[in-house]
Order: structure tokens, then sequence, then C-alpha cells
């Protein structure tokens, strides 16, 4: 009994002690050194209501039963080790300071808790019963939990990693054409930072998101007399804020890409238009659907970013990708300080009389070949749409190299320059 006691306050502590250090990592990740460009007030819901959590967890830890005790160490412990994940990424990218110190020690600190939860639920087994029932028992539990970790708990974390990694690096230069470093900022206070290639017919294109696979349809665009925008979205490379790999929020970053082009000396404020590939492709719509100053779009393998996406699938397989999208979207949510984004389906339909091009792979993703004819539909005129055979995900201009240069060019010669 006196072993059972020590052993009990041995994992109280050590549990303690983990979920405290996790804690702490959050606090310095939201609160003390945020990413650059955001305040602690940026970040209030995802610092605080994850913090409460393993405070509260290990406020009232022995006082809890093992197998809860058990579970919510196993959760947490993998949480914390989620949180350490970026620390490691950026180490590896060479970018490694601020918060990634603590974020290191919270991997330690979540394997903790993972061997507390093994241990205790070892303990805390039923040895009573016949050997058949209590192995039946078992398996149905393990059957549950494993279940419910890859549709609900594994999604849910993976938002935590896409919130908080983003490309640390700018790409090597492949654009093929001269171009100035620029900087603007958002609406929201965000500085931005980018390269752009003078337009030599009086047009230009924001190549959108980031400068890394964007430059293939730019080399296209600058080749035949466009001006070209590249930038780093925010939280990306050197532009300043948190990232988000759904592209939440990135309209705003659309909008002060074409403020700025409307302020270039060698662009006719009316002959600006967009192109978009995969999120950068989503941002594109949405910001056609909020920005009129955008005259012509390009998008090129948009699919679902939230479970609103989701429930606009066609087709049975759709409730089977619910509940992991339900759990995405909730911690993409919580994680990022923002709501979900209106569904694309219903930004495409108020996109009109701006003319758009649908462009998706015959092999691409589920959600763009799927999505794909529904935005379609529900877009005004003038639409076009493009499925590019033999291509896989935004791979069109490598499937078909003439002819995706054929239509992109063409569809802005007529819309920009009235060709």
């Amino acid at each position: 009994m006196v072993a059972l006691i020590k052993a009990a306050g041995l994992e109280t502590s050590l549990a303690v002690a983990g979920l405290a250090v996790i804690a702490v990592h959050v606090l310095d990740d939201r609160f003390l050194q945020p990413q650059p460009g955001t305040s602690a007030g940026d970040h209030l819901v995802s610092g605080l209501v994850p913090a409460a959590v393993l405070l509260a967890v290990a406020a009232s830890y022995p006082r809890l039963r093992p197998g809860l005790r058990a579970s919510l160490a196993i959760a947490l412990g993998l949480f914390g080790v989620v949180t350490g994940i970026e620390a490691v990424y950026y180490l590896d990218a060479g970018r490694f300071g601020g918060d990634d110190y603590t974020g290191l020690v919270a991997i330690p600190a979540g394997l903790l808790l993972l061997g507390l939860g093994a241990t205790t639920l070892w303990r805390s087994r039923r040895s009573t019963g016949s050997l058949g029932r209590r192995w039946v028992r078992r398996s149905l539990v393990a059957v549950v939990a494993l279940v419910g970790t890859y549709l609900l708990v594994a999604p849910f974390l993976v938002s935590y990693i896409l919130t908080h990694s983003a490309r640390a690096f700018v790409p090597a230069d492949h654009v093929g054409a001269r171009h100035e470093n620029v900087a603007f900022r958002t609406a929201d206070g965000l500085r931005l930072r980018g390269w752009y290639v003078p337009s030599k017919n009086g047009a230009a294109v924001i190549s959108f998101p980031g400068r890394k696979g964007t430059q293939k349809p730019a080399r296209i665009l600058a080749r035949h007399g466009y001006g070209v925008l590249l930038f780093d979205r925010r939280g990306e490379g050197e532009s300043e804020g948190d990232p988000n790999a759904f592209g939440w929020r990135g309209y705003r970053d659309v909008a002060a890409a074409l403020r700025f082009l409307q302020g270039r000396p060698d662009v006719e404020g009316d002959r600006i238009g967009g192109i978009g590939l995969s999120v950068g492709g989503e941002m594109m719509l949405e910001s056609a659907a909020k920005a009129p100053g955008l005259k012509a779009v390009v998008s090129e393998g948009a699919g679902e970013r939230s479970v609103r996406e989701n429930l606009d699938m066609t087709g049975s397989q759709k409730w089977l990708q619910i509940p992991s999208a339900a759990a995405i979207t909730a911690g993409t949510a919580l994680f990022s300080d923002n709501r979900p984004p209106e569904s694309l389906k219903d930004l495409v339909g108020r996109i009109a009389p701006t003319p758009v091009l649908l462009v998706y792979g015959e092999h691409g993703q589920d959600g763009e070949r799927n999505l794909n004819p529904t935005y379609y539909r529900s877009a005004g005129e003038p639409k076009e749409i493009w499925e590019v055979r033999g291509s896989g995900h935004v791979g069109g201009i490598d499937a078909q190299p003439k002819e995706y240069e054929r239509r992109v060019i063409g569809f802005f010669d007529r819309n920009l320059l009235g060709a």
C-alpha cells in the first residue's frame, strides 16, 4: 500500500511538471514571443484556451480516476509533442530562436506524459472476471481509441502544425526576368515582401501564393510582357504574421498586393489580374469575390479549406471525410484565432462579372476534382473551366505546357488587354 501511494505521488508530480512545461511553451509562443507583426492581443483564444486546459488538468490530476487520468495524459502528451515540431522544423531550417527553446523542451515533456498515461492504463487494468471478457473489452477499447485518434484527435493536432509552421526561407530565383525587391502592408498591419517584374504592356498579374511554385506561371506571364508580383504570404519567408496553411485571411494579402499594383506607374489600374495555385487558387477566388479591383482570375487546383467545402462535395464518400474535416477546422479556428471562412461555393457566386478560369488536374486531389465543377456551376458569366488531362495537383503547366500557356495567356489577353 505504501508503495502504491508513493507511486501515485510520483506520477502526479511528474504529470504536473510535464503539463506545466507545455503550458509555459504555449504562453511563450502566443504571448511572450509572438510572430513578427503580431501581438499578444492577436492570440487570446489560441493562448488562453490551451493553457487553461493544461493548468486545469494539472490542478485536478490527483483527484481523477485512473482511466480518465491516463487518457488526458496521453492526449495532452501528444499535444506537447506536436507543439514542439515547430521548433524542430525551424532548427532544421536555420531559423531557430524565440519560443523555439521552450518548444524543444515541450517534446520530452509530452513524451513523459505519454509514458505516464500508458503506465497508468496498464496498472489500472481490470484483473477480475473471465480472461476472455477482459480481452474482448480491451480490444474494443483499443479499436475505439484508434479510430477516434485517426478521425478526430490526429486531424485536430495536425491543425496546430499547419497554423504554426511555414516555409522559413525564400526559394531560389528562377523567375527568368529582371525584377525588384518590394514590400507592402496589409490592412491589418503586416509587412509582406516579394518580387515584382515591371509591366511592359500596362497590365499586371498577382502570382500567388509564395515565391516557389508560382515562378513557373510567372515566367510565362513576364515573357508576354505582363507585370508579375510574387510575394511571401503572411507567416512565410520574409513576410510578417502567423502562418495558416489553409489560407484563412489570405484574401487580405491579395488585397494588399492589388493596392500595391494600383500604385505602380507601369500598371493601368483596370488591368490587374491574379493566378492562384492550390490554396492560392482558393484565396484568389475569395479575393475576386471581395476585391472588385481584380479584373480576371485564374484558379488552379482549388479544393477544400474547411469543413464547409466538404459539405458542398458530391457523392456519399464525403460523409466519411466530414468528421476529420470538422476536427481539423475546429483546431485551425482555435489555434489561429479565426473563424472558418465562407464556403467557396457561396463566394464563387459573387465573383461575376469578373471573368474566372477554373483549372484542375485529371489526377489531382479528390477535393479539386470533386469541387471545381461545383464552383463552375455556382459561378456567373463570364466563366471557363479546364480539366487538364494527365495532370496531377497544380501540374497543368508540366502536363500540357503549350496548351497551358495558350489558355492562360489567352484568358488574360482577352480580359486585361482586350485582345
